[in-house]
């Protein structure tokens, strides 16, 4: 229902969106003019340059547009049709993305071709279009009504798509949310959203904390019973916050599984995690992840991302699936950086094993990332070779003292012995290097 006070309105009110024709530039007029204040400044670049001349482009459309969100398209081959996507700079809206990504692969929204970049304001006009052409013809009254009132509803956060929706997960379902107006846009435009942050069933003393709780029940559930004098609930508290500790990346192994399970095969979805928003689809019974960082606009070939673990490791594959790793090593995906890091900490690990040397682990604190693991691991490391040098430097010193004092010799004399002395220390050290792990 409509909030108190507020009238509710009609249908008839979305045709409030035509006049952002009038305020805001059109498609073509935004791309023109950047065109010409390019065309204005250096000659065109080679094909190699077309980063630095997207880059101007957006200048000159910042400068012709103040104060409107600009965004970089990128043009994909997607079943064997040239399709738009739109990329996401540092702060963009990821619910208006997401959103329009998956209704321009559906081929619901279409934009002019070679069109190059787009405003939020654009995209809220293309939406608002999409949604009027939309709307049911041959329905009941009742329905009618009913399809009227959500649209209303939906009317009033539409605004929020482009900075961020009240989105409440349950532990529960992949598909199971606290209703809020948010949701109705999703279930207006036919648009499936998911999360795979779920309670595995089979763990029964977190089943029985979590409950049917959303996130922010849980929240103050745990703050609740941290304050009870109930042993029982304290204890319960404490799971449940456990939990929320231990699945931080709001993804866990049992929720992959119901996502894999629930995404029909060439669905196209919106996946909610981390409070972002991600265009989603499956093939062949593999989850995908539409790349769409503005780092990756010049990587043809980039453009899903595999979701096959919780770490956020994925693989890069083209249109078609077919993995592709960036081109540029500055593009590396921030899930590629996690898994080598996870690498070099494995590597280190087996290294400690084979030398026989053990951790106080004890003294490692609970809940260290990876990365500072390994940190710790290779702090370790270096200090017993930087011991072992010492060791060798000292003994070496030691012996020649004990020769020098012996039979001092000549410098060509004492050169030879020198380098006698060297040379088992070298093969030493070289032996030492050939036993490091490569990463």
């Amino acid at each position: 229902p409509s909030p108190p006070g507020e009238e509710s309105r009609s249908l008839d009110s979305l045709e409030s969106f035509s006049n952002l024709h009038s305020c805001c530039p059109s498609s073509s007029d935004l791309n023109s003019d950047a065109e010409e204040a390019v065309a204005a400044g250096p000659a065109p670049e080679p094909e190699g340059e077309r980063p630095a001349a997207g880059a101007q482009l957006l200048s000159a459309s910042k400068e012709r547009f103040p104060g409107q969100s600009v965004y970089h398209i990128k043009w994909v081959r997607w079943k064997e049709e040239n399709t738009p996507v739109i990329t996401q700079n540092e702060n963009g809206p990821c619910p208006l993305l997401a959103i329009m990504n998956v209704l321009l692969l559906a081929w619901k929204i279409k934009l002019p071709p070679m069109m190059e970049i787009i405003t939020a304001e654009q995209l809220m006009e293309y939406l608002g279009d999409y949604i009027l052409d939309a709307k049911p013809k041959e329905i009941s009254e009742i329905q009618r009504l009913n399809y009227e009132q959500n649209m209303s509803d939906a009317m009033a956060i539409l605004h929020k798509l482009q900075t961020g929706l009240d989105v409440n997960v349950k532990f529960t379902g992949v598909r199971v949310f606290e209703y809020t107006p948010e949701c109705i846009v999703f279930d207006l435009l036919d648009i499936p959203l998911y999360h795979g942050w779920l309670v595995d069933p089979q763990v029964a003393d977190i089943v029985k904390a979590v409950g049917n709780c959303s996130y922010n029940q849980l929240v103050e559930k745990i703050i609740s019973c941290k304050q009870s004098d109930n042993s029982e609930l304290v204890s319960e508290g404490f799971v449940a916050e456990q939990f929320l500790n231990n699945t931080a990346t709001q993804l866990t192994y049992h929720g992959l599984c119901e996502l894999t399970s629930a995404v029909q095969e060439g669905e196209l979805c919106v996946f909610f995690r981390n409070n972002h928003f991600s265009t989603m689809t499956k093939y062949k019974g593999q989850l995908y992840l539409l790349v769409t960082d503005q780092g990756f606009l010049t990587e043809e070939k980039v453009v899903w991302e595999s979701l096959h673990n919780v770490d956020g490791d994925g693989n890069f594959c083209d249109s078609e699936f077919h993995l592709r790793p960036p081109s540029d090593p500055e593009t590396v995906y921030r899930g590629q950086q996690d898994q080598i890091d996870q690498d070099y900490l494995m590597a280190l690990s087996l290294q400690q094993e084979q030398q026989n040397q053990e951790i106080n682990w004890e003294q490692i604190p609970e809940g260290i990332s990876d990365l500072e693991l390994a940190k710790k691991l290779q702090e370790e490391e270096d200090r017993r070779a930087s011991q072992y040098y010492q060791e060798q430097e000292q003994a070496a010193a030691q012996v020649q003292q004990v020769q020098g004092a012996a039979s001092p010799a000549s410098g060509r004399q004492s050169g030879s012995n020198e380098r006698k002395r060297k040379e088992p220390r070298d093969k030493e050290r070289e032996k030492e290097k050939n036993s490091c792990v490569l990463l």
